[in-house]
């Protein structure tokens, strides 16, 4: 089985040209959040304001007004719209649709929580958009009860239960082998990129199948899935491919999980993982 190599990081970056200007190289629009979880967009963001290092231009995170706040109050870097109450419901369906003119790629899902009205809306809202997207966390129990919503542009990013709630296939306890060609079938049947989080991860478009050996065993903490649904939809909104978008990403991040943990070992957590995209790539 082929392994993600650093060489694919020469292929999700463009080069510059001496007239580039802000907006040539991408806007992310970031949906997440609620009144208890403001964390989990705020890392994906992070991520691709880290991201920022990388190459897209403008990252904008849309979130319930208190998750918002507390972003906006720690990263002058990100641009945050503030949603009306306490968790996303349709009253925003509008809003949204409107926040994705001008953008690049969207990752949606990360603190949304799983409400019936947040699920129904982040359906409506992805049947109704056709810019890339990232599917992490909430946004997948989402689009497990709705597949129909599911398009080839985008790149879902399971761990194991989630792969299970989006598929009905539960992997654990099942060989490498068994899991790369569950994983295959899934994504030809679904016609999408899946990148199954894991030791190693597995992405899949249902005609190319890869596999990405960075990471460690410290990369269980919260939130270093969310760093990667950040660096992923960074690329996506640079114009890259899903596939070539999620093998760049779990590279990275996995990456720099590995020269934190060189120091930290477990007292990893998910922000040092921003810190470290630069050395990444240097």
């Amino acid at each position: 089985m082929e392994v993600v190599k650093k060489e694919v990081l020469k292929k999700v970056f463009p080069k510059r040209k001496k007239s580039a200007h802000k907006y040539d190289y991408g806007h992310l629009l970031v949906v997440g959040g609620s009144d208890l979880y403001s964390g989990s967009p705020a890392l994906v963001a992070m991520a691709a304001s880290a991201s920022l290092r990388i190459g897209v231009d403008l990252v904008t995170i849309a979130a319930p007004r208190r998750a918002a706040t507390i972003i906006a109050s720690f990263a002058p870097d990100l641009i945050t719209y503030p949603l009306e109450g306490n968790f996303l419901d349709k009253k925003h369906l509008k809003i949204l649709l409107k926040l994705t003119e001008g953008k690049m790629a969207i990752a949606i899902g990360n603190g949304l929580e799983r409400k019936k009205e947040t699920l129904s809306t982040i359906n409506k809202f992805l049947k109704k958009v056709n810019l890339p997207c990232v599917i992490d966390a909430d946004a997948i129990h989402a689009i497990s009860k709705n597949k129909k919503v599911i398009k080839e542009n985008f790149v879902i990013t399971p761990h194991q239960q989630e792969f299970y709630i989006l598929t009905g296939i539960k992997i654990i306890n099942k060989t490498l082998k068994e899991k790369i060609r569950i994983v295959k079938e899934s994504a030809s049947k679904l016609k999408t990129t899946i990148l199954l989080k894991g030791n190693p991860d597995i992405i899949s478009n249902g005609k190319q199948t890869i596999i990405n050996k960075t990471g460690n065993v410290y990369l269980t903490k919260g939130g270093t899935g969310d760093t990667l649904a950040g660096i992923c939809g960074s690329f996506l909104a640079q114009n890259n491919k899903p596939f070539e978008s999620a093998c760049a990403a779990a590279y990275i991040n996995g990456k720099a999980g590995d020269l934190i943990a060189k120091n930290y070992k477990q007292s990893l957590i998910a922000s040092d993982l921003i810190n470290a995209i630069p050395k990444v790539l240097r």
